[in-house]
């Protein structure tokens, strides 16, 4: 890190300098255009955060989750891989989203619910599914996507496919038992996988200090005889480096990789959760002058490709975008009352037919104004 981290004491693998200038043997790591693309993701992922927030305490939206601090890690992880790669997602990497460019209107279905959303509203908020662009159905249940990346990328191994699956993890859930199974699976039978622990410094509220004995989560990598290596995760270049090398490592047939991105959540948990409660303002500003927009708006200064007028012509247009396609979203009605019963079952049971004729009955004498549905 550029200065002594309150949570964090490892020495991370680092390649931005303080004035965001980096040796010339990484400048390639990313294109000029690249480095925009980034710089630009990150704004719209501000914005994201800003006025969903807002729209959650407004009582528009059932549940969000910021990424706000964390956006180098999630962002230079999906700018390392390639389109087919799956990325099985947490709950917070919104920036691999933005990174594929999925539609900001697919987005905006899945969180409300409403009838385009392609899970018809059965998941909660930020639990995203996008086939066409490797986006595998986040699972609510902390640590079950570690096993599914590990089994994917064993399955893309015997067929021959190329692919490298990447799952991420919060440090609370590298101690969850699916993180062993998963590690352990993958190391026995060199699954092309690579296992990314975004560690923000807290699972919820309780500190990483109590997590682990251990110097390092990376080094629980050895156990499994894998590589474990730990990044600045805000250092949007040295994550690409270190991704893009475990994903050529994979490639190659070497096996998996343990990946831990040293970061800091700047706002709360969820919507749900107040941080004040359990870490000190000290804390938070110290790792505000780490902030990884700030540093990678001094890269991109420094390549001369972003300045202030830039970034201010594109929050204007990237806000204006979010807000006219939030609009558009609010209007569309919910799904169908009847998909409830869809997509179950492949043939639909006399008894599942049964059970949907009973409950459209009562929800149609509902709507009639005759009586509530117990």
């Amino acid at each position: 890190m550029t200065e002594p981290s309150p949570i964090h004491s490892a020495a991370p693998i680092q390649i931005l300098g303080e004035d965001g200038s980096c040796a010339d043997e990484h400048r390639g790591l990313l294109s000029d255009e690249q480095v925009v693309q980034a710089l630009e993701a990150m704004v719209l992922n501000r914005i994201l955060d800003r006025r969903l927030l807002m729209l959650q305490r407004q009582g528009r939206l059932g549940f969000w989750m910021t990424s706000r601090g964390e956006e180098a890690t999630i962002l230079g992880a999906a700018v390392a891989l390639e389109p087919e790669d799956p990325i099985f997602l947490s709950y917070r990497e919104l920036g691999c989203l933005l990174w594929r460019q999925i539609p900001l209107a697919m987005i905006f279905n899945q969180l409300i619910g409403n009838g385009r959303d392609v899970c018809l509203g059965r998941q909660m908020p930020v639990h995203y599914c996008y086939r066409e662009w490797s986006i595998p159905s986040v699972s609510a249940p902390v640590g079950t996507q570690l096993p599914h990346a590990a089994g994917f990328g064993y399955a893309a191994r015997l067929r021959g496919t190329g692919q490298v699956a990447l799952a991420f993890c919060g440090e609370g859930t590298a101690s969850q038992g699916d993180f062993h199974t998963a590690l352990n699976f993958a190391g026995v039978f060199a699954s092309p996988s690579i296992f990314l622990i975004r560690n923000n410094g807290y699972a919820i509220s309780t500190p990483e200090s109590v997590q682990t004995a251990a110097e390092s989560l990376a080094v629980r990598g050895e156990g499994y005889g894998l590589p474990g290596l730990q990044v600045d995760g805000n250092d949007l270049l040295a994550v690409v480096k270190v991704v893009g090398e475990a994903a050529a490592r994979a490639r190659a047939g070497d096996g998996p990789t343990l990946i831990e991105a040293l970061t800091y959540r700047m706002g709360a948990h969820s919507t749900a959760d107040d941080p004040s409660a359990y870490r000190s303002d000290e804390e938070a500003e110290a790792w505000t002058r780490l902030d990884p927009f700030e540093r990678l708006k001094r890269h991109g200064a420094w390549r001369g490709v972003w300045n202030e007028e830039l970034e201010a012509e594109t929050h204007a247009r990237l806000d204006q975008r979010v807000v006219s396609t939030l609009a558009e979203c609010e209007k569309i009605p919910p799904p169908r009352v009847e998909t409830l019963f869809e997509g179950v079952l492949e043939t639909v049971s006399p008894q599942l037919e049964a059970q949907r004729d009973e409950y459209l009955a009562m929800h149609r004498r509902r709507s009639e104004g005759g009586y509530e549905v117990p």
